[in-house]
Formats: structure tokens, sequence, C-alpha cells
């Protein structure tokens, strides 16, 4: 055991997986607060399609899934705005139909694509150079929600009082996605993009259970995430099993124990 957690692709494994943990722990929150995980889920979607695209035109695939899920999350918010459809349609049409295309674009590369690790993920696939590219975005997106934490805030607790404070809620909700496809983008290679939602929302209801202030509920959250990556992590190496499902599993069980236990801890 020793010599496998030593082990270079292990490393590697559990710093990519923290800098999802240190992104998703915080925007996390926000989906919670907001009830986003269907909008997360069709953002994670969209994926597919960005990276199906990003192999096909030779670009990469962080650079074709943010753009693919940032132009999604923008089509969805225009679409929004005409009232026509309820949201969750819309999200259902846009997912299904960027999955849909994402399986498309695949099938016409000639390049040899392991679909089970975009799905599930796969920490084999990680190198210093995605980690370091991990960090520089796991920074970019903090400082973005930093910068703007009062107004997200604000605008997640009442969006009419956010207006007459002079906020636009449009643009916070432009800002959320495109720190959204960061976390997508991030997440792929460890958590894969069927589980990316999972991600976002266990650790953050799990902390949710356990706090009353929105700033410790990001820092538990991410903690939770964290600890959930290192061990999901070395239980996908030590049974053989994809490194997403893993985590995820390990960031389940924390919330039910959460769910058991919380009353007790949480802060009357």
């Amino acid at each position: 055991m020793e010599n496998k957690i030593t082990d270079p692709f292990i490393i590697r494994g559990i710093l990519a997986g923290i800098a999802v943990a240190l992104i998703s722990g915080l925007v996390g929150c926000f989906v919670v607060w907001r009830r986003l995980s269907y909008y997360g889920e069709s953002i994670a979607h969209s994926s597919l399609l960005g990276a199906g695209l990003g192999i096909l035109l030779g670009i990469g695939i962080n650079f074709g899934v943010v753009f693919i899920c940032l132009l999604s999350g923008i089509l969805f918010l225009w679409l929004q705005q005409s009232k026509a459809l309820s949201s969750d349609t819309l999200l259902g049409v846009l997912a299904h139909v960027a999955m849909a295309l994402g399986i498309i674009v695949i099938s016409f590369n000639k390049i040899k694509i392991d679909l089970h690790a975009i799905l599930f993920g796969d920490i084999l696939t990680v190198s210093y150079n995605d980690i370091w590219g991990m960090y520089v975005g796991v920074l970019l997106a903090v400082i973005i929600i930093l910068f703007n934490w009062s107004s997200l805030l604000l605008v997640t607790v009442d969006e009419d009082l956010a207006k007459a404070e002079g906020i636009n809620p449009l643009y916070m909700n432009l800002l959320l996605t495109s720190v959204l496809t960061i976390v997508v983008a991030l997440s792929l290679q460890i958590i894969g993009l069927l589980l990316i939602t999972a991600m976002l929302i266990i650790p953050a209801a799990t902390a949710r259970r356990l706090v009353n202030s929105p700033e410790l509920m990001v820092v538990v959250a991410t903690l939770i995430g964290i600890f959930s990556v290192i061990i999901g992590i070395f239980l996908s190496v030590e049974a053989d099993i994809p490194s997403g499902p893993s985590i995820v599993v390990i960031s389940a069980i924390l919330f039910f124990l959460s769910h058991f236990f919380g009353t007790f801890l949480k802060k009357e």
C-alpha cells in the first residue's frame, strides 16, 4: 500500500482532485442555495459535445468543454427570458441535444476516444501540465466568486432586492455560468461528466446539515470534497474501480452520516 501511495499517478490524481474539490465546494454551495442541480447537470452533459469537438478540431478537450458549456449556459439564459417554457424543460432539451450531438461528433473522430474515462473519470489521464492548468482555473474562479461574493449572495436570497440595490441578476447568472464551465472542465478527467453534478451537490448538501453560516458552509463543503477525493482515489486504486464513482460514494457516505448526526452537531 505504501508504494502505491507514492506512485506518481496517484499523487497527480490527488493533486488534481483537490483542485476540483476547492472549486466545487465553493460553487456547489450556490448550486444548492439556488436549486440549480439540474442546471449544473445540463452544463455537465454539454461537456461531451465540447470534448468531442475539442478532439475533432485539435483545440484540446478543456478548451472545447469551456466553449460549448459556456455557449450552452448563455443559450439557456437567453431562452429563459421569453418564459415560454419552464426552466427544467429548457434544460432537459439542451442537455439531451448536446449529449446526442456529442456522441455523433465523437463517432466522427478518427482518434480513438476512451468514452468510459470521459463519462466516469480516470486519474491515469492526468499529467502535471493538466494540474498546473487546473490550479490556474481554480484561482481564476475563486477570484471571480470572491470579488462578487456579496452580489451573488444577494441575488441568491432575493433577485428583486438585488435589482433595487443596482445589481443585474442576469449578469450574476452569466458569471455563475462561467464559473460552472470552469468547474466542469476541471472535473472531467477526475470525476467524469456523468458525476460532476454529484461533486457539486453532495459536499455542499452535507455541509448545509452541519453549519449555518454561508462562509463556513463553503469551508466545510470544500474540506468534505478534499477528504472524499483522497479516500475515493485510494479506494479506486485498491479496488481497481473508476475514480469518479469512488469519490462520489465516499461523499454520499458522509452525506448520510451528516443526515443522521447533523441535528446533534448543528448549532441551534
